[in-house]
């Protein structure tokens, strides 16, 4: 059997991603921090390696022997009290990863990005892997380190690494058990923790069409190539609208207009510094400036090249509905009973070329 290497498998991708190989017949083994939570990889037959990304001889010997890599760990967080952790994990653990499987030879390596280092237009058009981030004062420093990160990535696939880069948009399902600010986002409006909407736009995209993705980035990926795995392009507002239609929870009436967003921003992360920065502010300024755009992107390449096929996310928000509720994260009562008859329907390759509107007509 194959033996796949992968790192960031407690995460809420890498967890998916290992049942992905498992199910396919894969030997994984994970490198795993000593600190981190295992509860996505209950049950599963993973062999796990203690270590970090800093310890490149850890991360070698525990490579040797395998024939593919998945690099998806990643310091995903839009504040951070020492900023330098944060590039220290996402570019020097990237450099560590890939000069490993350069020494090893390995087969084939599947980098996990994001559509955080595509570049945005400005506007409401989906933008794709030509486009790339330009820094400016309001780029945060996860942005900056994962488009460095990516950098590395490209540049060790120049060298001769069969390196394949893929960049998930905003993933949404079960398992989240951190959650991710997506899945806050989502827990927010279970717990009617959100008494307005900002005026933004996200892509949305099932977790297990991302896993998916990945391998078929493996098997089919062109080397040194970029593929956004999104799926619709959906307003913030027609989120919650769907949202709504799965719980019975009423949409916020209310639209916050940026200033007061950007306002409350600076005073979370003041009383987050007050507080000695232990825990992260509720609102983070780097999240009120990435909201600022819409961010929506064109995935096409990837159903194109990889024949890749997302469900909708419909569908994938009713998962995570449904496994907060199931593990105890929503605190208040539905008004209504769940709407269980969403299908996780799989469109035709012809049927996506136009995501947004078929997104915008699934919310009206």
């Amino acid at each position: 059997m194959p033996t796949a290497f992968i790192t960031g498998a407690t995460g809420f991708i890498g967890g998916h991603m290992v049942r992905r190989l498992c199910g396919r017949g894969y030997q994984v083994r994970a490198l795993v921090r000593p600190s981190s939570c295992y509860n996505t990889l209950k049950s599963l037959p993973v062999e796990l390696v203690k270590g970090d990304l800093s310890q490149f001889s850890v991360i070698r010997d525990a490579m040797s022997g395998c024939d593919t890599v998945f690099h998806a760990a990643a310091d995903y967080r839009l504040w951070t009290k020492r900023p330098s952790e944060m590039y220290a994990a996402n570019v020097e653990g990237t450099r560590n990863v890939m000069q490993a499987a350069w020494d090893l030879d390995i087969k084939k390596v599947v980098y996990t990005s994001t559509v955080g280092t595509i570049g945005l237009n400005g506007g409401t058009d989906p933008v794709d892997e030509t486009s790339f981030l330009r820094f400016d004062s309001k780029t945060g420093h996860y942005k900056k380190s994962k488009f460095m990160a990516e950098q590395e990535a490209l540049r060790f696939a120049k060298r001769g690494l069969p390196v394949v880069i893929v960049n998930p948009s905003a993933p949404v399902g079960s398992h989240d058990w951190k959650p991710t600010p997506t899945g806050r986002l989502i827990l927010d409006f279970l717990n009617r923790r959100m008494p307005m909407y900002f005026d933004t736009g996200l892509n949305m995209v099932d977790v297990e069409d991302v896993a998916e993705g990945h391998l078929l980035a493996l098997e089919k990926g062109r080397v040194g190539e970029r593929y956004i795995l999104g799926n619709e392009n959906l307003s913030l507002k027609q989120i919650l609208v769907l949202l709504s239609g799965i719980t019975g929870i009423p949409v916020p009436g209310i639209r916050c207009p940026y200033p007061v967003a950007l306002a409350a921003a600076w005073g979370s992360e003041a009383i987050t510094w007050l507080g000695g920065g232990a825990r992260e502010p509720r609102i983070p300024r780097e999240g009120v400036y990435m909201a600022r755009n819409y961010m929506y992107f064109d995935s096409q390449k990837a159903v194109r090249e990889l024949g890749f096929r997302p469900g909708t996310v419909q569908s994938a928000l009713r998962k995570a509905v449904m496994w907060f509720l199931a593990n105890g994260y929503v605190k208040k009562s539905l008004p209504s009973k769940l709407n269980t008859s969403v299908q996780d329907v799989r469109p035709s390759p012809a049927s996506l070329v136009n995501v947004q509107e078929r997104a915008v007509a699934m919310a009206e």
